[in-house]
Parts: structure tokens; C-alpha cells; sequence
């Protein structure tokens, strides 16, 4: 009986980089690119539509909460809603860096839309549903993009570490949400300064270590793929910085690696939706404001992304990823550095 080969998931990314060895061959998309753009769009517009409902507070548990922003539109107390064009246009740019470079979205996104005057229940339960779509449906369009294939018979490795990523990972974030916010009760800016401590140090390890190939260590994602979960459940953030960096330093390639994040965190997103619906039956309320203008971005920016993915060289993204992780961590700095001092000093 012959023994069937061993099948990564990237050979088909290498093997587009030898047949279409400029960028712009690589420019040009087929017919099959092309179809699975407009079935992206497809589904994100129908989330679109969703989130347009779901922001009119159809339901007792979905309500208009009264943030500083919500305030300062007058909006306290009624249904209304409209699309936030600089929300829309923050999301954008960071979608895109998410959705090609594996990171940044709720990493950054997040703490900015605090400071503009958001509640985190308006933001997070917004994040979360736009994470698990664009991940998603970007694990498709990679797979159309010729940047990783999914292959279950033979089990190809870009399956296995997408299952083992996606398993910790839920079990990491049911953990460290009932451990740090149930019994420790640790301060969010504390929270958030380790998680910044780590992307810098994850960012500068991998530009330093990360530009030449190195050997695959599949088990070494047991390890990141715990962190990034663990990461998920306290802060909302630093789950794709840590697997993208983390799949890196463990020897799979970037343009694979970036394809195993998007399904891996889409995975963990909707395991994460779950736990928040979960929560309305408890009394919680959840407010979907933000979920039209992020869909709206994330329209076209998804999309856009795995096709920017497949066009530029494997060598490019090697140095990209890395460095954009210690901008994503810089930023974070930048943002809790207040909340430091004032705990600090008081």
C-alpha cells in the first residue's frame, strides 16, 4: 500500500511564487479570484444588514447605552442610530493591516474607540461578530488567493494547527475570563500593559529572528495558541499578534500563517459570541451601534486583504508582520500610559 504524502497546506503558495514569479503577474486576478471577491462581498453585505438591524435594538437585551458619544448625539434613551464615518474610517485601515498582516484590529481599534467616548459593551460584542465574519470568510478568500490550502484527506498541517489554535484558544479564554475577572480581579490597565509588554517584545524577537526560514515546530503552537487565547479573554486583544508572530517563530510560513490566524481567531470569535449571549440571559445588555460602520469597512477591506497577501513576495511579509507588531504594540503603549501613571500616583 502506498504511503500517501505528507501535505503542509503552503506548498500552493510557493508553487504560485515559482509560476507567477513577479508581482505583476501576481497583480492579475483570474476568473476564480474574481467570483470568490464578489461572493466575500456577498456576505459581508448580508452582516451589513444584520448589524443595521441589530442597531435598532430589536430585542429587550439590546439597548442604547448611554456612553459619552451616545450623549453628545442626543441619542440616550431612543433606537436611533446612523453609520460613524470616523469609525468607519479607522476600521478600515485597521481591518486591512488585520486581515493581511494577521493583527491589529481589536489590539488597536479597541482602546482608540474608549478614548473617542464608547462603552466597551458597545464595542466589544461589534468587534467580536466582526472578527468571527472576516476571519471567516477570509479563510476562503486566502484558500481562493492561493495563499494556503485547507485540506482534510489527507489532514493537511495548515488544518491541524487551525484546529489545535482553535481549540486551546476557546478553552484559554473560557479560563482566563473566569480566572482574572471572576477571582483575581485584576485592573484592565495592568491587563493591557502586559499585553503591550508582550507584542513589543513578540514583534522585536521575530524582526531579529524571523526574516530567514526556519524549521517547523508544530508543537510550539500548544504555547502561543494558549497565550493569544489567554490574551483574548482578559484584554480583547493580542490574539493575533501572538498566533501570527508565535506560527512564525514556530517555522510555517507567513502567507500560510496569516491564513491559520483569520480561521483560528474567526473560530475563537464565535465561541466568544456564544459566551456573550450566553451573558443576556444573566441580565447583561449589549449595544450594536458601532456594528454597521465596522461591517461597512470591513466590506471592502476584508476583500481587499488576502488579495494583497498573494501579490507580494513571502520575503516581504517576513519583515512586515513583525514590524507592524511592534507598531500595533507601540500604539497600545500610547494609549495606557495615562491609566499607568494615574495608578501609580494614586
Amino acid at each position: 500500500m502506498q504511503k500517501q504524502e505528507k501535505i503542509h497546506g503552503w506548498e500552493v503558495a510557493r508553487e504560485l511564487e515559482k509560476e507567477k514569479a513577479t508581482i505583476g503577474e501576481r497583480l492579475k486576478p483570474g476568473r476564480r479570484q474574481i467570483v470568490a471577491m464578489l461572493w466575500g462581498l456577498v456576505a459581508f453585505g448580508i452582516v451589513f444588514l444584520i448589524g443595521c438591524w441589530l442597531a435598532g435594538n430589536p430585542f429587550d437585551a439590546t439597548q442604547r447605552i448611554p456612553s459619552a458619544y451616545v450623549k453628545a448625539k442626543g441619542w440616550v434613551g431612543t433606537n436611533q442610530w446612523g453609520i460613524i464615518w470616523h469609525v468607519v474610517g479607522l476600521a478600515l485601515f485597521f481591518e486591512f493591516m488585520d486581515s493581511s498582516a494577521g493583527m491589529g484590529y481589536g489590539t488597536a481599534l479597541t482602546p482608540l474607540l474608549l478614548v473617542i467616548g464608547f462603552d466597551p459593551k458597545q464595542i466589544v460584542p461589534a468587534v467580536m461578530i466582526q472578527q468571527a465574519s472576516a476571519g471567516l470568510v477570509g479563510a476562503f478568500l486566502h484558500r481562493e488567493f492561493e495563499n494556503v490550502e485547507w485540506k482534510f484527506k489527507p489532514m493537511s498541517e495548515t488544518i491541524k494547527l487551525w484546529l489545535l489554535i482553535a481549540v486551546i484558544g476557546c478553552a484559554a479564554v473560557a479560563f482566563s475570563i473566569t480566572a482574572i475577572y471572576a477571582y483575581f480581579k485584576v485592573a484592565k490597565v495592568w491587563i493591557k500593559l502586559y499585553v503591550a509588554i508582550l507584542l513589543l517584545v513578540m514583534g522585536a524577537v521575530s524582526l531579529w529572528q524571523g526574516r530567514r526560514e526556519r524549521p517547523y515546530h508544530p508543537k510550539r503552537m500548544l504555547f502561543w495558541g494558549a497565550l493569544a487565547g489567554f490574551n483574548k479573554g482578559v484584554g480583547g486583544g493580542g490574539y493575533g499578534p501572538v498566533v501570527t508572530v508565535g506560527g512564525i517563530l514556530s517555522g510555517v510560513p507567513v502567507k500560510s500563517m496569516l491564513a491559520v490566524t483569520a480561521i483560528s481567531e474567526g473560530t475563537v470569535c464565535v465561541f466568544s459570541i456564544i459566551v456573550w449571549l450566553s451573558l443576556l440571559a444573566g441580565g447583561v445588555t449589549i449595544d450594536y451601534l458601532l456594528l454597521p460602520s465596522m461591517m461597512l469597512a470591513t466590506m471592502f477591506t476584508a476583500v481587499a486583504a488576502p488579495y494583497t497577501t498573494r501579490v507580494f513576495p513571502e520575503k516581504m511579509w517576513r519583515v512586515v508582520v513583525p514590524a507592524y507588531c511592534v507598531i500595533v504594540a507601540i500604539i497600545c503603549f500610547c494609549k495606557i500610559i495615562p491609566g499607568v501613571m494615574a495608578k501609580l500616583s494614586g
